[in-house]
Formats: C-alpha cells, structure tokens, sequence
C-alpha cells in the first residue's frame, strides 16, 4: 500500500514538473515568436521607409528632370528668337540712313531735271552744292566725319600712301596731296585718306 502511495505520489510530482516544464517551453516559445514578430515587424517598417524615402526620390528626380528640360525649351525658344531679332536687325540696319540718302537723291534728280529744262548751268551747281551739303549732313547725324589731312604728317592709320615725292616746300613725310579724303565713324577709321608723301 505504501508503495502504491508512493508511486502515486511520484507520478503526480512527475506529472507536476512535466507540466510545468512544458508551461516554461510554450512560454519560452511564444516569447521567441513575439520577439520574431518584433524584429519582423521592424524590418518591415524599416522597408517601407526606404521605399517610401526611394519614391520620394523618384518623384523629385523627375521633377528636375521636368523643370530641366523646361527651361532647356525656353532657352532655346529665347536664343531662336534672339537670333531672329539680330538677323532682323542687320537685314534692315541701313534703313535709317538710305531714307535720309533718298532725299538727297530726289534733290539731284530734279536739279537735273530742271537745268535741262532752264538750261540754266550755275543753278545745277548750286543745286548739286546744296545736295552735297545735304548729304554730309546725314553722314554726320550717323557719327561720321571727314578726317582732315591737308599739310599733315604721313600716318598709316589715317593714311594710305598711293605716291611718293620730293618737296622743297614740304618736311619730309608730310603729305603733299589727297586724292581721296579720309573718313572716322565715331572713334573708327572706316576710310584712311589716298595721299602722295613727301619723301627726301
């Protein structure tokens, strides 16, 4: 009978720490699962902000893009229209003047006219005079000027040197006649004066 209690008595105590055995690895267990689950759900988060973070840099990136070749169009668009304008510009630069000139013209054709008709001679040269003035006048609204060059020193910036001569009367490099008269626009040369120089 004692044995019988005693094996009873084992068995329940058996029974006991199996069970509580088992209780320690189902909670050993679910603790390693809930952790897992922790860490799962960390990686996850952690994931969706990259992706998020990526697509965020998606977006801007072609928003640069965007905004890029958007003002590359633009600036394409300006630089035809720029180009449009100079070619504008140069086509009809000399507008202004070759009006001014055409009075000059009108001048001329009818003083012509007019010493036929008069056969008046002195009054075509006072006509053409006056035309002449005329158009020196224009030259001189549009910056440009005669270089005077009577009795000057030889200079080849101002001076295009066609002949040469000895003079008593002249120093030596000096220019003893003009053929054709010299030219500035503004602070430019635009024609150097055919002269015949003094050499001794």
């Amino acid at each position: 009978m004692k044995s019988e209690k005693r094996k009873n008595k084992e068995e329940i105590i058996s029974e006991e720490l199996e069970k509580e055995t088992q209780k320690e690895i189902e909670e050993i267990v679910v603790e390693e699962i809930i952790e897992e689950n922790v860490e799962k759900e960390k990686e996850t988060e952690e994931t969706e902000e990259k992706e998020n973070e990526l697509l965020k840099l998606k977006a801007e990136n072609e928003e640069l893009k965007a905004d890029y070749l958007r003002k590359n169009a633009e600036f394409q668009n300006f630089t035809r229209r720029k180009e449009k304008e100079m070619e504008e510009l140069r086509k009809y630069a000399s507008e202004k003047i070759i009006i001014k000139l055409l009075d000059s013209i009108d001048n001329l054709e009818r003083g012509i006219i007019a010493s036929i008709e008069t056969k008046d001679f002195d009054s075509l040269v006072k006509g053409v005079e006056m035309t002449l003035s005329q158009m020196k006048a224009v030259l001189k609204s549009e910056g440009v000027e005669e270089i005077d060059s009577e009795g000057a020193m030889y200079d080849p910036v101002l001076h295009h040197a066609v002949a040469v001569e000895e003079s008593e009367n002249h120093e030596n490099d000096q220019i003893i006649s003009i053929f054709q008269k010299a030219y500035k626009m503004k602070d430019k040369v635009i024609r150097p004066a055919m002269v015949k120089v003094c050499k001794k």
